[in-house]
């Protein structure tokens, strides 16, 4: 690991904005926080939106600076990158900006039955071959009802072709209510204050010509998910990194 990575993982220690959770904290038993962000993190009652997947955090902080009247938190297991948004949050002095360095599957241990109010899944990693691995899969979508309120919101922005396709073929199979659904979010004509916040990654996709997608919904509590019937065609979607990188040349 290298110097510079490791000085993140230092300093996210002392971030009053970060929390990183033990294994024992919340595998089968209830994290300390579970039913109380509102009052212990961020001193009000104020809906709570969860970012799963945050990345470098770039959209919890955005999302922050344009409603001061919610309360962010950004999710992700990876510390080095989340580092960026939580020293981001820290230096405008965004109070109602926090972040969670822990696995998603743990979240009922974390938050307590509809202490989220909407969740924004982020250019998540389709996972076109594991559907159980899909961050707007029915397993998922199961679990962020045992937090989400009734007819909490999902918001899914994505560049893959094949996770809008599948996410929305979901949503038509289980007949959840839809507020927004645009294969192309910036040329949608939709007047909202989301177009304003791009990340680092989304600028490079729009410069490559690649459309942004955007799916907005409900979720019930109820009936139990399907998942959908038809064959999704896959698309050449790779993940950030290896879509940023040079690729190697061909050998001679």
């Amino acid at each position: 690991m290298g110097k510079n990575k490791l000085a993140k993982f230092a300093e996210m220690e002392t971030l009053p904005n970060v929390y990183q959770p033990r294994h024992e904290e919340v595998f089968r038993t209830d994290y300390r926080l579970k039913g109380h962000w509102g009052e212990s993190v961020f001193g009000n009652n104020n809906p709570i939106v969860l970012e799963v997947g945050c990345g470098k955090g770039e959209y919890a902080v955005g999302l922050g600076e344009i409603y001061p009247e919610k309360n962010f938190i950004g999710l992700d297991i990876k510390g080095a990158r989340m580092w960026t948004g939580a020293k981001a949050a820290t230096e405008k002095g965004l109070h109602n900006v926090a972040f969670l360095r822990t696995h998603a599957e743990v979240l009922a241990s974390i938050f307590a039955p509809g202490e989220i109010s909407e969740i924004w899944i982020t250019f998540p990693d389709p996972q076109m071959a594991k559907a159980r691995k899909r961050l707007t899969g029915t397993r998922f979508l199961t679990l962020y009802r045992q937090i989400l309120r009734d007819n909490g919101l999902i918001h899914l922005k994505t560049d893959s072709p094949f996770l809008y396709r599948y996410t929305a073929a979901l949503i038509n199979k289980n007949q959840l209510p839809v507020l927004v659904n645009t294969d192309n979010l910036y040329e949608s004509g939709l007047d909202d204050k989301i177009l304003g916040i791009r990340t680092f990654y989304e600028q490079q996709w729009l410069a490559r010509g690649k459309t942004i997608k955007y799916l907005k919904f409900e979720l019930p509590q109820q009936p139990t998910l399907e998942e959908p019937e038809e064959e999704i065609e896959k698309d050449d979607y790779h993940s950030e990194a290896r879509f940023m990188s040079p690729q190697p040349k061909n050998k001679q």
